[in-house]
């Protein structure tokens, strides 16, 4: 058995989205100062680092984090390499030949490439999926969709492709590192925080292979 963590750590001053504020984490108490324990307290964004987007992200009346069954964020996934396209479309995903019955899958590509190098500026350019594969793999039935960076749409252009998968309810797994991970079959523990009422949250993120 091989497990890949391909969770990105949490720090400050690490890539968040345009407009975000960014992830503090501080000390409340700390032993050397006389204190009890070391205590931190941290403050981020609901979609920082590794994360799951769920419908009410960008569906008003969309079901929140607390609603979605753990048993979503865990299952067989299929990893798929797109390493030489600026973004994924309809023809790319009909030339992959996904495989049938497929419930998962996750999308390596060269945005892996910033997490491994330690790319500390947000990367406008990051491969994404255009509007025609999100409704390509909605139609597939797929249940869980995810990429190696921030956003499963292009830059200034999110709405589109998060919309056709969020009113489809189709949960979104963002920012995983895929860089040393092979393609192929592995099966997926995604455990986003659980965060009442939320429209999304930082998960930590295994592939187990046997």
């Amino acid at each position: 058995m091989k497990v890949y963590d391909i969770t990105i750590p949490i720090r400050p001053g690490m890539p968040v989205w345009p407009g975000d504020s960014g992830v503090s984490i501080e000390p409340v108490s700390e032993i050397k100062d006389g204190d009890n324990a070391n205590v931190s307290r941290i403050a981020l964004g609901t979609h920082t680092g590794t994360h799951v987007d769920v419908p009410y992200h960008f569906i008003p009346d969309g079901v929140t984090l607390d609603q979605v069954p753990i048993e979503r964020f865990i299952g067989e996934v299929e990893v798929v390499e797109f390493l030489d396209v600026d973004r994924i479309t309809l023809a790319d995903l009909e030339n992959a030949k996904l495989p049938t019955g497929l419930k998962k899958v996750l999308f390596k590509t060269r945005n892996s490439w910033f997490w491994a190098s330690g790319e500390g500026t947000f990367q406008e350019d990051f491969v994404a999926l255009n509007p025609d594969a999100a409704q390509y793999l909605v139609d597939l039935g797929i249940t869980l969709v995810g990429i190696d960076y921030l956003s499963i749409a292009p830059f200034k252009d999110s709405r589109p492709t998060h919309e056709i998968f969020l009113s489809a309810g189709v949960v979104i797994l963002e920012g995983v590192n895929l860089s040393e991970v092979p393609a192929g079959r592995y099966t997926l523990y995604c455990l986003p925080l659980k965060l009442d009422g939320a429209d999304g949250a930082p998960a930590r993120v295994i592939l187990v292979s046997d």
